[in-house]
């Protein structure tokens, strides 16, 4: 056996002449019996016109037996765990010889750890502050706001009109309408063109007037164009926010007081906040040990990655309403730009399996169970018919391994040694 480079290996392989032999025999038995020749009833034809007339068929299915078996054997004696499909060349198989081939293929590698434990890692709890909580109350305060009519007069900034829009021209297709837009005069989140435009205007006056979208506007069919509107102001609002009083915090749930209330979104503030900075010190952990651990990663596994990359990226074009079909991907390029990204997170799947291992971490039937029920209450599917069918698509197996893994960087962030 040959180590070409990294993780590549080549073998060459003979297999036997009498085992070549009896394995041709074997399979002209198989056509013979299944063959219609002309003059012969089925499966009578001599064997010497079979081997003649079938001799392609013969010799693939041959090589089809023969080829895998041989590989799994020299595989299994060489304590090997092969990657992806083997390369076979340099076939050789004439009638009286052995049959002789090559094959070239990937194998894991073998991972000596060095130390995982007690690695350096920059880490504080969060803080969240009594102006983060008075900050998320306003913010609940405001999605709780009441829009009252007032009586008609001039629009003035802060008050939030109520308007029908429709674009007449610097839009392809259908024309953009809304017969009940609600718009703030001079708030944040308004473009200045509809402020500046709309701004003295009352009731039932009509206007027509041009709006610039930046390029990185949400909506497609609108990013980068001057559209031009007609504009019908239909009323005036006032925003009136909820005062803020204990009756405010038990509209919100179970909360008797504002005090209660204060307390809960700090502890939920802090979780989340804890979350981030935990995922964050972790991440800078794996990064460590993959700088660390010099290993040689298999072609096989960083194309695969390479691919999940590209997949995630044009699933997320496709939710932001870009058609996916529509872009010509130069696979090489891609290749070229992923491939670092794509070996260092290999490389950190490898080590975290091979930490897994040692320290005997993996998912429990219990774990496993409760995200598949997780999932079944977010799908709203019965769990036991989603289990099944997780079961046949390998979808546990992949749960398990999320789980694996996620439990292997929790263990490696209790075991850090954390600096301010």
């Amino acid at each position: 056996m040959a180590l070409i480079e990294g993780c590549k290996h080549e073998l060459e392989i003979s297999v036997p002449v009498d085992e070549v032999e009896s394995e041709t025999n074997r399979v002209a038995g198989d056509v013979q019996k299944r063959a219609k020749l002309p003059g012969f009833r089925p499966g009578k034809a001599p064997q010497s016109i079979i081997r003649k007339q079938f001799a392609g068929d013969i010799r693939q299915k041959v090589l089809e037996s023969l080829i895998p078996k041989y590989l799994q054997k020299q595989f299994e004696a060489n304590h090997l765990t092969v990657v992806g499909t083997p390369d076979i060349t340099d076939v050789h198989f004439h009638e009286g010889e052995p049959l002789r081939f090559k094959a070239e293929f990937e194998v894991a590698p073998q991972i000596e750890l060095g130390e995982y434990r007690d690695v350096e890692v920059q880490y504080q709890d969060p803080q969240v502050s009594d102006e983060d909580i008075t900050k998320r109350i306003e913010e609940i305060r405001e999605q709780k706001a009441q829009y009252v009519n007032i009586d008609p007069r001039p629009l003035e900034d802060g008050d939030h009109a109520v308007v029908s829009l429709e674009s007449t021209h610097g839009v392809k297709g259908e024309p953009v309408k809304q017969e009940e837009m609600v718009l703030e005069i001079g708030g944040t989140d308004t473009f200045e063109a509809f402020t500046e435009n709309l701004r003295g205007l009352a009731p039932g006056d009509e206007k027509e007037f041009e709006v610039t979208y930046p390029e990185d506007y949400g909506s497609p069919r609108l990013a980068g164009k001057t559209v031009r509107f007609h504009a019908t102001v239909k009323g005036v609002r006032r925003k009136e926010l909820p005062e803020l009083n204990d009756e405010f915090a038990q509209d919100l749930g179970d909360y008797r007081t504002l005090e209660e209330l204060r307390e809960a979104i700090r502890k939920a503030m802090f979780a989340q906040r804890q979350r981030e900075a935990q995922e964050e010190a972790r991440n800078k952990i794996l990064d460590k040990l993959v700088d660390q651990h010099e290993f040689p990663v298999p072609e096989a596994y960083v194309e695969r990655q390479i691919r999940n990359r590209v997949e995630q990226s044009l699933r997320a074009m496709a939710q932001d309403g870009v058609d996916p079909t529509k872009i010509k991907l130069d696979w090489e390029k891609v290749k070229e730009t992923q491939r670092d990204k794509a070996t260092r997170e290999v490389k950190a799947s490898l080590l975290l399996s091979r930490i897994a291992e040692r320290e005997a971490i993996g998912a429990t039937r219990d774990e496993v169970d409760r995200e598949v029920e997780r999932i079944a209450r977010q799908q709203r599917e019965p769990i036991a018919a989603l289990h099944m069918k997780f079961e046949k698509d390998g979808t546990l197996g992949r749960i398990a391994s999320q789980i694996q893994t996620e439990k292997t960087l929790n263990f490696l962030f209790e075991h850090a040694r954390k600096t301010a």
